[in-house]
């Protein structure tokens, strides 16, 4: 087994909100109003869309704001994890990621656990260098019953309305959360920081046409099957757990990029909408450290010297 490498839930495609266009020679976000399921792979116009997005769009009635979907998991945290995560800009790698309390960061001598007071009271991640992001991982479709889609998101909306739906529907469900049909459903609001514009947000609701008292009965009965033809669930939320402990950081070097262009566009844009597809960019962390002139924190990040 290989060690220092987060074993994350395999991913079959991605949940988007927008894509990347390219405007003025560079490729920036551009926000939308719907879900888009695209598969892993890129072409020059963008990621290509995967079969089950044509299907879903057939039954939609118009623009696709809600997707059915399954848990792999019972634990609500081995679904949806989310951190206050600090990336290098210049090259998307994660080097900082805690819950308030506690944090993994990468030093010149390896991954250390240090105490994380939170984005605005960190002397390297204050000033919006560091935020909340957040990979929800979801089943659609039966064809893998262990291969998932991902949803990732910078979205404060999303990130809390999923931890605390994901919450509830384990509570109420007597634990039972890979057992029940949900779907994840696109909502819009209006605050006084939009500007009285729409922001678009991701939700988790059960099931359209079930009631929630419907939901539970099924997923006892759903659970009672798997039961009887053998299937372990708590054995995969224990594997899950084991997997995703292997390693520091969850995302890959192969993943940066898509994470960089996606969540850091480089340009100093204010968010238009809560799905993580625009971002604030500040300065960059090297200046930053730079500013402040931390020889500790220089010696701690060697790499963004070379920035």
């Amino acid at each position: 087994m290989l060690k220092g490498l987060a074993l994350t839930p395999p991913i079959i495609g991605r949940i988007a909100i927008g894509r990347v266009v390219e405007k003025n020679g560079k490729r920036l976000p551009e926000k939308d109003d719907e879900f888009t399921l695209t598969s892993q792979i890129q072409s020059r116009d963008g990621w290509i869309n995967h079969p089950l997005d044509e299907t879903l769009r057939a039954g939609a009635k118009g623009k696709l704001r809600s997707i059915p979907v399954r848990l792999l998991f019972d634990d609500p945290e081995l679904n949806f994890r989310a951190h206050y995560s600090l990336f290098d800009r210049t090259n998307g790698r994660l080097l900082c990621a805690g819950n308030g309390q506690t944090c993994r960061r990468m030093t010149e001598t390896g991954m250390q656990s240090l105490a994380c007071p939170s984005p605005e009271l960190c002397e390297i991640g204050s000033g919006g260098l560091c935020k909340p992001y957040g990979r929800l991982n979801v089943r659609i479709g039966d064809d893998d019953e262990l291969g998932s889609f991902v949803f990732r998101t910078t979205g404060f909306n999303s990130i809390r309305t999923l931890a605390v739906r994901l919450r509830y529907f384990h509570a109420v469900s007597g634990g039972l959360l890979s057992a029940m049909p949900l779907e994840l459903r696109l909502r819009g609001k209006s605050t006084t920081l939009s500007r009285r514009t729409p922001i678009y947000y991701v939700d988790l609701t059960v099931r359209g046409g079930m009631t929630l008292g419907e939901a539970i009965s099924f997923a006892k009965a759903h659970a009672q099957e798997r039961i009887e033809c053998g299937f372990d669930q708590a054995g995969l939320d224990d594997a899950a757990r084991a997997c995703l402990s292997e390693g520091g950081f969850e995302e890959t070097s192969e993943d940066m990029g898509a994470v960089l262009e996606e969540f850091f566009p480089p340009e100093n844009t204010e968010p238009e909408q809560d799905t993580g597809t625009a971002m604030t960019v500040s300065n960059g962390l090297a200046d930053k450290l730079r500013r402040r002139g931390s020889v500790q924190q220089g010696r701690m990040f060697p790499e963004l010297g070379q920035v």
